[in-house]
């Protein structure tokens, strides 16, 4: 498989529709740019009809409906079939049900968390998005890497963090991922591969190409056996930073094993991104660099996971890096502070109507793969798993003030480890004179 995208114009826009019949090969292989559910819908706070003006610029641009990518393999769907071809297994589809109400359960636990003085700082939730991180973690192998952003809780409990160790780490715990020194913003996890979460938008797609490029390093200098692969997860806002361009022309450069995901959600905090981006179809940028650029329905899992699976597997066979454009939106403020008063009533009531875990629990019933008592019996466990993990944070132990300054010095000879080897403020006249912490 080439690594080039091949652009061509499409005069029939693509319609998302419940039928999934002829989805697979129409709206995850022919990778669209403005489509019925897109936010082309909603300018700023004005819901825009299909009348509205729009600039002879825009109507040029929007003629190219959608892009061919060899991304996406060409599939054509037998019309004389009768069989209906299933996109999942029946495990698969519980796996996916259940690692997405885990991550919906966890945020509202949080949000309830956050409000009683359990938490604090900001705190950024991930409701309505579940259909990204689902789509691409759950394909992961343990060795896989994981780069996120300060909304990151949901990105590290579909890479198999266990959720206690997740809330313990918002409450502060030492029992927490990063031993409490983390928070909300800042999910790490060696065992797990997840790389962290990072405060600053753009922070962190630096640190996932340089995990891509120590994977390449390994098998093709070092010979291992490697075939890791990365995935940089940022949102729309980042696409603007030179962080971005920087790093998607040193991937292609190379050919690095790491997929770019955007987390669309249409606002960078209260900045609509209509209004803050020259040209809003960020899958186009990927080409510019040759490499494909990929748009997908990110409130469907199904179609993520199958855009997934290609750009995964072409990363993992040595084929080079894909960005994939995910259009999503949070059903929550930019964070637990934010009123949300700077979104049209109608622009989220819309997207609403478009919950990915609705939509994934009314194929698995339509198409026979669960009923619902099983979807009862996840939804149990899962609240079981949220009750526990709150109790098990709300017991732990703070941190010691000895830790305070643990992970900030690392030179031996320096200020915060002695000669010893022992961390100097564990000695009791290290603090003496200091303000209580």
């Amino acid at each position: 498989m080439a690594c080039s995208a091949t652009a061509k114009i499409i005069h029939n826009p693509l319609v998302l529709s419940s039928s999934r019949s002829a989805e697979k090969s129409e709206s995850c292989r022919k990778l669209s740019g403005p489509t019925s559910f897109m936010s082309s819908k909603f300018l700023g706070n004005k819901l825009l009809s299909s009348n509205s003006a729009i600039s002879p610029a825009t109507r040029r641009s929007a003629a190219v409906v959608a892009v061919s990518s060899d991304v996406v393999k060409e599939k054509k769907l037998k019309s004389s079939s009768s069989v209906v071809n299933l996109l999942i297994t029946k495990e698969e589809g519980l796996v996916l049900y259940e690692d997405m109400i885990l991550g919906r359960a966890f945020e509202d636990m949080c949000a309830q968390m956050y409000y009683r003085g359990k938490m604090f700082g900001f705190v950024h939730l991930y409701n309505g998005q579940e259909a990204v991180s689902t789509g691409f973690i759950k394909l992961l192998k343990q060795e896989d890497c994981v780069v996120s952003t300060y909304r990151d809780h949901v990105h590290a409990l579909s890479k198999g963090v266990p959720a206690r160790q997740v809330m313990s780490e918002l409450f502060g715990k030492t029992t927490g991922c990063c031993r409490g020194q983390g928070g909300s913003m800042h999910m790490f996890s060696k065992e797990h591969n997840v790389l962290g979460g990072f405060a600053f938008i753009g922070e962190g797609i630096p640190v996932a190409t340089g995990a891509a490029f120590t994977s390449k390093y390994k098998r093709e200098v070092l010979k291992e056996d490697c075939d890791e692969v990365t995935l940089a997860f940022f949102g729309d806002g980042t696409c603007n930073n030179g962080q971005f361009f920087e790093c998607l022309n040193m991937a292609a450069l190379w050919k690095l094993p790491i997929v770019f995901v955007v987390e669309n959600n249409l606002w960078a905090i209260g900045m609509s991104h209509l209004r803050s981006t020259s040209d809003p179809q960020i899958w186009k940028k990927g080409p510019a660099f040759g490499m494909p650029g990929v748009h997908v329905d990110g409130m469907d899992v199904l179609k993520v996971r199958e855009v997934a699976q290609e750009a995964i597997g072409r990363a993992r066979r040595g084929e080079g890096p894909t960005l994939v454009e995910c259009e999503t939106y949070r059903f929550r403020g930019h964070s637990l502070a934010d009123p949300d008063e700077l979104r049209d009533p109608a622009e989220k009531a819309h997207y609403a109507t478009r919950d990915p875990i609705t939509a994934l629990k009314k194929y698995l019933f339509e198409n026979n793969l669960a009923n619902e008592a099983e979807l009862r019996a996840i939804d149990k466990k899962i609240d079981e798993i949220i009750e526990d993990s709150v109790e098990f944070a709300d017991e732990s132990p703070v941190p010691a003030r000895n830790q305070l300054l643990e992970n900030v010095f690392a030179d031996p000879r320096g200020f915060g480890i002695g000669t010893d080897g022992k961390y100097r403020c564990e000695d009791p006249k290290f603090t003496e004179g200091t303000a209580q912490v």
